[in-house]
């Protein structure tokens, strides 16, 4: 039996701002448990919230910038459930009039197909306080700092198809909130996480299966797992004749399995009504048009104008655009160097080492400004193209500039013909039987005799000029 997975996601994104959703309490990450709640954010009695207006204008870029509805008005509700680290014992949410509604996020297959995936809506959100269980035997810690903490919680069509999709939908995302200045995106740190909502059918049913949420996912390589882990156990349940119960469940990325958290709740158990604490938040026209006249560049639109200003591949463009770091270390490599070869550098050698080391670009060992260097000693003819991957894992472990590694260890590029055609000779004269195939229509053993030489000089023979000497000397 052939089936469908059916994929959607909610992805919380914590907002840049510097202060909470409702009071005046700071945001930054590692303090001291319980040293960053103030009484609105323990919900005291008396206490009144207060909006951050902050939080409203980057609600609002997200929505013009995923082509959604950005609602003039929008209401708070009061979403009513009891856990320890909910003082109140309730979140202040969005639910049937949210901020932002009905937009869309582009996001590229494998395969190279461009996939519209809906977005149903984008709602503003306090985050909950942290319960911690880690060292503490028998006992549970609450820790409140998180508590108010402003949310902007994006909901998805159930539009993908795949843990892939869903993957390059969160990237996409991921990389979109960046660039807008929205959130930092840190997903150690739990600025940016998931709920993925899975279910699946039979291969052309139109009825959605019962779902399971898989809660709290803050990697994009557990995301994968998790979706895929899943949508085995539900088959699985159906094909031994089984039923699958909607609930919640958490993934453990040690065991590689989700387990049962509770069931899952619908609307109604939440008991949502409006704030009376807060009025109905209004925002203008013109508000929101000035908004979208003043976003910055975003990655698509980057990504068009790599092609054309620097004649990229769609592919090179798609990956230096991918983030808003990458973008920045190749627009500062390039002020000075080659477009093509830069690409082509940060593309291969260096997102190589990167990923050995599981770093980002922002922390790579090579700076933009060496790396033009690397790339200008390519352009001048200084080095080649292969002894350029000997020059920058010399940049990368040492610190050195491409021109202090090139001339420490004498790797410039022999350009002299004359020197070449001494190793040349060498080499033809103690290879006959190989001369004499090529001689007789083997052109294949051109290679044999260029790494040959190539050996002969230590990779730093002018490759051009070597070819060039090589087809007249085998010639003759």
């Amino acid at each position: 039996m052939t089936w469908e997975t059916v994929i959607g996601l909610e992805v919380h994104v914590q907002l840049l701002t510097k202060s909470k959703l409702f009071s005046g309490a700071s945001i930054s990450y590692g303090a001291e448990p319980n040293t960053q709640a103030c009484a609105i954010d323990l919900g005291m009695p008396g206490v009144l919230p207060v909006l951050n207006k902050e939080a409203i204008t980057m609600a609002t870029k997200l929505g013009v910038s995923i082509n959604a509805t950005v609602n003039t008005r929008s209401v708070f509700a009061r979403k009513n459930y009891f856990y320890p680290d909910l003082p109140k014992g309730y979140q202040i949410s969005q639910y049937d009039l949210p901020i932002v509604s009905n937009g869309h996020l582009n996001i590229i297959l494998e395969n190279g197909e461009i996939k519209k995936i809906g977005i149903t809506r984008a709602h503003l959100e306090e985050d909950a306080g942290k319960s911690l269980h880690e060292a503490m035997p028998n006992t549970s810690g609450i820790d409140l700092n998180r508590a108010g903490t402003p949310l902007l919680e994006i909901v998805s069509e159930p539009d993908m198809r795949s843990a892939k999709e869903a993957v390059a939908y969160l990237k996409t995302l991921h990389s979109l909130v960046k660039y807008l200045d929205i959130c930092d995106g840190n997903l150690q740190e739990g600025s940016f996480r998931c709920d993925a909502n899975v279910s699946v059918r039979k291969k052309g049913a139109e009825k959605f299966g019962t779902r399971a949420e898989l809660k709290n996912i803050n990697s994009f390589k557990f995301v994968e797992k998790a979706i895929n882990i899943e949508v085995e156990r539900q088959i699985e349940i159906l094909e031994s004749g089984g039923t699958v119960v909607q609930e919640t469940r958490l993934y453990d990325s040690d065991k590689n399995e989700t387990r049962s958290m509770r069931s899952k709740e619908d609307a109604h158990d939440y008991r949502y009504f409006p704030d009376p604490d807060l009025l109905p938040v209004v925002i203008s026209d013109k508000f929101i048009t000035d908004i979208k006249n003043n976003l910055p560049e975003l990655p698509n639109q980057k990504q068009e104008r790599f092609i054309k200003q620097y004649s990229l591949s769609e592919y090179e463009a798609t990956i230096l655009a991918s983030s808003k770091e990458m973008a920045n270390y190749f627009e500062e490599t390039v002020k000075n160097a080659d477009a093509k070869l830069s690409a082509n550098l940060i593309i291969g050698e260096l997102a190589s080492y990167l990923n050995k080391n599981n770093l980002d670009i922002s922390s790579s060992a090579i700076s933009s400004t060496k790396l033009s260097g690397l790339v200008t000693r390519i352009s001048d003819g200084t080095i080649s193209k292969n002894i350029a991957k000997k020059v920058i894992e010399e940049m990368w472990n040492t610190g050195k500039s491409a021109d202090e590694v090139i001339e420490s260890q004498g790797l410039k590029q022999v350009s002299d013909s004359g020197e070449i055609i001494k190793v040349i000779e060498e080499i033809i004269k103690n290879n006959p039987s190989q001369v004499a195939e090529y001689r007789s229509g083997k052109d294949k053993l051109f290679g044999f005799f260029v790494g040959q030489v190539m050996k002969a000089m230590g990779g730093k023979a002018n490759p051009a000029q070597l070819n060039e000497l090589l087809k007249k000397y085998l010639a003759s």
